[in-house]
């Protein structure tokens, strides 16, 4: 049986790092390659936490024999009024996450010097939890997020599958306009989402419009909901404010089924009102392999 990648069902840490990298040349996939063995990592079970993606294109190098199926790089999504969910489609991904921000610094800049001359930095976030677990439009993330033994089952490609053990990421920078979220009336905030601000119970039917963002992420297929496994967290700063979104699941197709709902490019047509007020600048696909394969390939 293979095990996932330590830090992806951790308890969500206090600090996160997210680093993107682009390989600067197919010679450099040696050096990536040995880099990337040389990052020295806690033991399984302590801080901090790093989890490593590849995009298809790099993974394909690394290990084109053991690809998982439905591996293929972000699309970008087009939707109405201009609106576009774009691609930036990256080749390599770190999540560091722990309860030091100090210790996911030190690992996250260890990671970034040695890879540095294999792989330019694409993108760097840092991210937080905020009041609890709430995004910064002061709405709870994640409350309906699968736990325990369910979110392995949607989270990991199966057992016998090419690539078990492993899971599908999708990575999003999210920006928001919060000054104009936070013009709304509190009951309009919450029919943009779909669920109570405080409390974060999900409105009645007769409340909740059809726009809301939790009704347009409600997927099914065969008469059951189609779930991801999120662990998004905020960022910002003083000039750009959001949520860097993080997902795992066990197919890819699942995403692609709620942006074109958000995006309202799906069968009813009908547009996510939240991305009125948050869109986002950069998508991409990651594989991560289980415990197991990421040691193998990396020798």
């Amino acid at each position: 049986m293979h095990v996932p990648q330590d830090g992806i069902f951790t308890p969500l840490s206090p600090h996160h790092y997210f680093l993107e990298f682009s390989l600067r040349g197919d010679e450099a996939l040696g050096d990536l390659k040995s880099a990337l063995h040389g990052i020295v990592r806690p033991q399984p079970g302590t801080e901090p936490y790093m989890v490593i993606g590849f995009g298809s294109r790099l993974w394909g190098q690394i290990a084109p024999d053991i690809t998982p199926a439905l591996l293929r790089p972000f699309s970008p999504v087009k939707g109405r009024a201009g609106k576009v969910a774009p691609a930036t489609q990256h080749d390599l991904w770190l999540w560091v996450h722990g309860s030091s921000d100090g210790d996911n610094f030190d690992l996250a800049m260890q990671a970034h010097d040695l890879l540095a001359p294999s792989a330019s930095l694409s993108m760097d976030v840092c991210g937080f939890t905020y009041r609890g677990g709430r995004d910064l439009t002061g709405f709870v993330d994640g409350t309906a997020n699968p736990q325990g033994e369910e979110a392995r089952e949607v989270a990991l490609i199966p057992a016998a599958e090419t690539g078990e053990g492993g899971s599908y990421v999708l990575a999003m920078r999210w920006m928001h306009d919060l000054p104009a979220f936070n013009a709304l009336p509190i009951p309009e905030q919450e029919a943009v989402i779909g669920r109570t601000k405080e409390e974060s119970d999900e409105l009645p039917p007769e409340l909740k419009p059809e726009t809301a963002h939790i009704s347009r992420m409600e997927v099914e297929s065969g008469g059951e909901e189609l779930q991801i496994y999120r662990r998004s967290t905020p960022y910002g700063n003083m000039k750009e404010k959001g949520l860097y979104f993080l997902a795992f699941s066990a197919d890819p197709g699942r995403y692609e089924q709620m942006l074109a709902r958000m995006y309202g490019v799906s069968e009813d047509g009908v547009e996510d009102r939240l991305t009125d007020f948050s869109r986002p600048v950069s998508g991409s696909y990651f594989f991560t392999p289980s415990r197991e394969l990421l040691a193998g390939v990396l020798g």
